[in-house]
This record gives C-alpha cells, sequence and structure tokens, in this order.
C-alpha cells in the first residue's frame, strides 16, 4: 500500500508544470498583444521569455514522469536521475532566458524609442501577481518533496515575475520622467537579469549534486537511524549510506545485532528495518540492510 501511495503522489506530482504550462501560454499572449498596442519593446521580450518557460515547464514534466518510471532489469535502481537531469536543463533554460533579456535590454538602451503606453501598467501588475503566485505554489511543492526539477520550473516562474516588476519599475520612471527617460525599463531589466542568472547558477549546482550522489542533510541521515535503532533486536547502528534518486532516496545501512543470534533472526531483523524505513514518510524508495554482530568492543570504539 506504501508502494502504490507513493506511485499514485508521484503520478500528481509530475501534473504541476502543467499548470504552468497553461498559465504561461495565456500571459504570453497577453504580453506580447499588449507590448505591440503599448509601445513596449520590454512587454513583448517579456512575453516572448514566457514562451521559452512553456518549454521548460514541459522539460520538467517530461523529466518527473521519467523519473516515476518502475525500475526494471536495465535500471535496478529506477530512472529518479531524470529528475536532475530536467532540472539542469530548466537551469540552464533560465540562464539562456537572462542572457537573452540582457542583450535585448542593452540593444534597446542604445536604440531610441517611444514611450510606452499607461495602460502596460496595468497588464504587468496582473503578470507580477499571478506569476508570484505560482511561483510560491510551484517552489512550496518542490521543497516538499525535495525536487530539484520543480525549484528549477519555480524560479522560472519567479524570473517572469521579476522582469515584470523591473518593466513595471522602468515603465513607471519612463511615464514620471517623460522624453529622455524611455530607457528606464531596460536599466531595470538588466538588475532584474543579475537575479535571475545567480538563481540559476544556484540550481545547477544543485541538480549537479543530485547527479553526483551527494549525501542529504546529516538532519535526514539522523532520522533513518533513529528509525533503524527503533527496531527490535537492533544494537547500534555501524554505516548509514543515502544517496537521492528523483525526489526518493535509496538507504545503505549495517545494522548490528546480537552475534549469538540465528541467521534466520538476523535476517527477520533486517527485514524489518526495510519495512520500516520504507513504510515512513522520508521517501524512501529501498533499503539496503547490512546484519553485522554487535560486540562491546565495537560499541565502544563507535562513541
Amino acid at each position: 500500500m506504501a508502494i502504490e501511495s507513493k506511485t499514485s503522489n508521484s503520478q500528481q506530482l509530475s501534473t504541476v508544470p502543467l499548470v504552468g504550462v497553461a498559465v504561461n501560454a495565456a500571459l504570453a499572449i497577453l504580453k506580447i498583444l499588449t507590448g505591440v498596442f503599448g509601445n513596449s519593446y520590454a512587454l513583448i521580450a517579456d512575453g516572448i521569455e514566457s514562451t521559452s518557460d512553456i518549454v521548460t515547464s514541459l522539460v520538467v514534466w517530461g523529466g518527473l514522469r521519467v523519473a516515476i518510471t518502475p525500475a526494471d532489469d536495465q535500471h535496478p535502481y529506477g530512472y529518479g536521475k531524470a529528475e536532475a537531469l530536467a532540472g539542469i536543463v530548466a537551469a540552464v533554460a533560465l540562464l539562456g532566458a537572462a542572457t537573452i533579456i540582457a542583450v535585448q535590454s542593452v540593444r534597446e538602451i542604445l536604440t531610441p524609442h517611444h514611450l510606452p503606453h499607461w495602460s502596460t501598467l496595468i497588464v504587468l501588475i496582473l503578470v507580477v501577481a499571478v506569476k508570484e503566485f505560482l511561483a510560491r505554489w510551484v517552489g512550496k511543492i518542490g521543497s516538499e518533496v525535495d525536487s530539484t526539477s520543480l525549484q528549477a520550473d519555480a524560479w522560472h516562474h519567479h524570473s517572469d515575475a521579476l522582469t515584470s516588476l523591473a518593466a513595471f519599475i522602468g515603465i513607471s520612471i519612463a511615464l514620471v520622467g517623460g522624453p529622455g527617460y524611455e530607457p528606464a525599463d531596460d536599466w531595470a531589466a538588466l538588475v532584474a537579469c543579475v537575479i535571475i542568472a545567480y538563481s540559476s547558477f544556484r540550481i545547477l549546482c544543485m541538480a549537479v549534486k543530485d547527479l553526483l550522489d551527494a549525501s542529504p542533510p546529516k538532519k535526514f541521515e539522523e532520522q533513518v537511524r533513529i528509525l533503524a535503532l527503533g527496531v527490535d533486536g537492533v544494537q547500534a547502528i555501524e554505516k548509514c549510506r543515502i544517496r537521492k534518486s528523483g525526489t526518493a532516496y535509496f538507504v545503505e545501512i549495517h545494522v548490528e545485532v546480537n552475534g549469538n543470534e540465528t541467521v534466520q533472526r538476523g535476517h527477520d531483523i533486517g527485514g524489518h528495518v526495510r519495512s520500516v524505513l520504507r513504510e515512513s514518510d522520508l521517501r524512501i524508495a529501498d533499503a539496503f540492510i547490512h546484519i553485522e554482530p554487535h560486540t562491546t568492543t565495537r560499541s565502544l570504539s563507535m562513541r
């Protein structure tokens, strides 16, 4: 039942990026049309950038769908790494979007253009509100399940909100300042690009760590040890290695039992430890249990 529940939750999780696809498609059309009629190239560029977010969300969706594919003979540990690969693609796309916006902003600064219409501010307020809400929602889910690709997708939404906010500030300055202040929104966009680029680099590092099987936080390992020590017959924990694959974890743990126990008893204890770990709320896909004889000398050396 626990495995079926985790699979069901993973399938529901993979639908989250599709919400972003629908929202980005609607906002991209709204931005481009408003930019054309409101004389704001920055808003048009922002709308074009939103179309790239659609592709990114689809990549994240595809990565999550592959990641929940059951293990087989060729991939006994499952396809969880596809989630980290999707995170890398999303992070690189985010960095690419920041670069494109920066280049377009510099180009607009160097090219004289008319003041944008005040109506563009209303659209930008709506965009910032919607995208920031979407970013917080996706980011919250991504943090809860420790999904690198979802967190990257959340930052794509957040970056869209940032560029729109920058455009709002810049257009406001341009409208108040009048002639000579036309490039204000482009300068504001450049500042937002720096923030976006930093975020993409941070997400890229997170995804690479997942691919290289970096250890989870120490607190997570402590929780695993506590669960294993709570099993009747376990007297100590010698080693505990954990690696993340997708949104799940694989645990390799050496548990010490009474050296005088029968092989069957040791096997039963190990099976109980495995069941406890897999049925916990720690999203442990599987646990590999090594049984070791417990001795006073070893126990003292571990302290």
